[in-house]
């Protein structure tokens, strides 16, 4: 039996996934969705318990989700003991609130964590009902809880076939009795599957997260002989030291607010401490610790699992029989399904082609230099300038900058202000993220937003955006101790496949039907050397586009020109000041665009040259701030 299948006959099969087809919510099919919904049902009627759907971004995978989970197992057809209904779960919030505004979708029942509810009782109409008097007061019987709004839209996400919710509230319900075992989980966005597992495993000790961070003394478990022994006994004491916390805590009959929160994180921090606990003393275990205390003793300390199988487990190969896990950007299947601890043999690819013209999705090579660390002073103002460029070549078009850090981000807004581009200019910080992507979405002005952590979860469709940059190549931080160990293990093919993952999910951002176009600019000169070191991950529909790379012409550096078709003056958010200087339009300040460095290829804009020659080296070694923690899309 073979456990691939790519646009094949679409034959009848008179098992349970036959539903599948006929479960597609719209009332008709676009690009490959009717054969895609064939491969799907012949998968598991082959007998696969597990399927992934390599689909395009703008391939409407929402939409196939929704027809796998709809082919559930009703309560009609089930045996007493056997599971019935779907969940769908995804890592993004902003993933699940589309799914919960489509009205295609509507069956789908979303159920999300308490601190996303608020209280209806009077006098505590603005409390989240994660801190509601019934957190708080022991015993306490709310008169109202039949209309509270968690509890009541968790019943009915219990009762309807179709439960959705958010990959971290999907984890945390595990064991729950009242989200049981269901037959069929769908997982969209399910790239990320085995990064999400363990950042969402990590235990973090710390002032912050610790409330009784005060009362131990924390060792050096860094330099001990053995690190790994050392964490344990150190955990089992921190555990001592919250049990005492939350005996206190008990017999009080009444706990305000700040004391609700202080038990809550005293029970989270001591049910991670004991799993972990548990794992690390299995021999068994195929779980790899990783320890980390940069400060040494009396300092933070983090305990991260690599390649968390027995974890996903758990979380989530025991909650369905059957699985659908969705993405554009599962690039090999055999590294994900080790990743995620499933057995490649057990696990069927499914293939959908791409249905959107080449040509309207064109990268174009207008790379400055490398944006490593050790040269991103030298680059950073020539990727400035090529941008205000190419607001001179998009006057009157929205653009997103992808600065890949809030250092880069901040270096861009400075030059952009110095320049005079200033008021086409949009900025965000670590606070006011989703604030200012809402007001750049809803202005018809031809705003130009510099964003982080924006490459996926984002429909940009038509005169939303109708060009973009990639700053950066997205080489996972090699500070971080879980990239370093799997660097120590000669991991680089995961390294890579992690950076060509995050530019692709980026590059399917402006593009999002198949009338749609958005033209994507490389400016590091890094990605031209990700392309070709992770060329055999690289999906055929996303080679098309590195085949046509081209470089092209562009105006002259004007910032009056940039500033063109944008009449509205500096407003909150907009960049006032910065600083692109008229110098160094290339690394190395030299100014002169040098030889042309683009690949052949057809264009929508001519060649100039203007690329700055630069030859592949070595990947980049960064230290970028990541203080924005890469779940910040999930937890909401």
């Amino acid at each position: 039996m073979s456990s691939d299948f790519s646009q094949g006959a679409c034959s009848p099969v008179r098992v349970t996934p036959s539903r599948i087809p006929t479960e597609f919510p719209a009332p008709s099919h676009r690009g490959n969705q009717r054969q895609a919904l064939c491969d799907i049902r012949d998968a598991f009627a082959a007998g696969n318990d597990v399927v992934l759907v390599r689909a395009p971004t703008g391939s409407g995978k929402s939409l196939l989700a929704r027809a796998v989970a709809g082919a559930a197992r009703t309560p009609a057809e089930a045996e007493p003991a056997e599971p019935t209904g779907a969940y769908y779960t995804t890592p993004q919030v902003s993933q699940l609130d589309d799914v919960a505004d489509d009205e295609l979708l509507d069956d789908l029942q979303v159920i999300r964590g308490k601190s996303n509810y608020t209280c209806i009782l009077p006098g505590e109409e603005t409390t989240s009902v994660n801190r509601a008097p019934c957190a708080r007061e022991q015993g306490y019987d709310c008169s109202v809880k039949h209309r509270c709004p968690y509890y009541s839209a968790r019943a009915v996400a219990a009762n309807r076939e179709i439960a959705a919710t958010t990959l971290a509230y999907f984890m945390r319900t595990a064991g729950s009795e009242l989200f049981r075992q269901r037959d069929v989980v769908v997982i969209d966005e399910a790239h990320g599957l085995a990064e999400w597992a363990e950042m969402y495993a990590t235990i973090e000790l710390s002032p912050r997260t610790l409330p009784v961070w005060g009362d131990l003394r924390v060792p050096n478990v860094r330099d001990a002989d053995d690190t790994l022994s050392r964490t344990v006994r150190f955990a089992e004491s921190v555990v001592g030291a919250c049990d005492r916390a939350l005996e206190e805590l008990r017999a009080r009959q009444e706990l305000s607010p700040r004391e609700a929160t202080r038990r809550d994180r005293l029970t989270e921090r001591k049910s991670e401490l004991a799993w972990f606990v548990r794992d690390a003393r299995d021999p068994e275990s195929p779980t790899t610790w990783v320890v980390d205390q940069p400060d040494g003793a009396g300092g933070t300390v983090s305990v991260v699992p690599l390649e968390p199988a027995r974890y996903l487990r758990h979380t989530v190969w025991d909650r369905g029989q059957k699985f659908a896990l969705l993405s554009a950007t599962i690039l090999d299947k055999r590294s994900f399904c080790r990743g995620v601890g499933l057995d490649p043999a057990d696990v069927a690819l499914v293939e959908v082609g791409h249905t959107f013209p080449v040509e309207n999705r064109p990268l174009f090579d207008t790379t400055r230099g490398k944006m490593t660390y050790d040269r991103r002073d030298q680059t950073t103002p020539a990727i400035a300038r090529l941008c205000v460029r190419l607001m001179a070549a998009h006057p009157d078009e929205k653009g997103l900058i992808h600065a890949h850090s809030y250092d880069i981000a901040r270096r861009l807004a400075d030059r952009f202000g110095d320049a005079g581009v200033g008021p086409r200019v949009r900025t965000h910080g670590r606070q006011d993220r989703d604030e200012q992507l809402q007001r750049w979405l809803a202005t018809d002005d031809p705003e130009v937003f510099v964003s982080v952590k924006m490459e996926e979860a984002l429909d940009l469709a038509g005169a939303l955006c109708r060009w973009q940059v990639l700053c950066k190549a997205p080489y996972a931080n090699t500070n971080d101790s879980r990239v370093a160990r799997r660097l120590e293990n000669d991991q680089w093919g995961w390294y890579y496949r992690t950076a060509l993952r995050t530019v692709i999910q980026a590059c399917g951002r402006v593009v999002r039907s198949p009338d749609d176009s958005g033209a994507t600019y490389l400016a590091d000169a890094s990605l031209l050397e990700l392309f070709d070191r992770a060329a055999s991950d690289v999906p055929p529909w996303f080679q098309e586009q590195i085949d046509r790379i081209s470089t092209p012409s562009l105006p002259a550096f004007d910032p009056e020109a940039a500033l063109a078709g944008h009449p509205a003056p500096p407003a909150p958010g907009r960049s006032p000041r910065g600083g692109v200087g008229e110098t160094g339009e290339r690394a190395g300040g030299s100014g002169s665009d040098g030889d042309g460095g683009g690949r052949s290829g057809s264009s929508r804009l001519s060649s100039d040259g203007s690329s700055d020659g630069s030859t592949a080296g070595g990947a980049g070694t960064d230290g970028d701030d990541h203080d924005d923690h890469p779940l910040s899309d999930v937890w909401g």
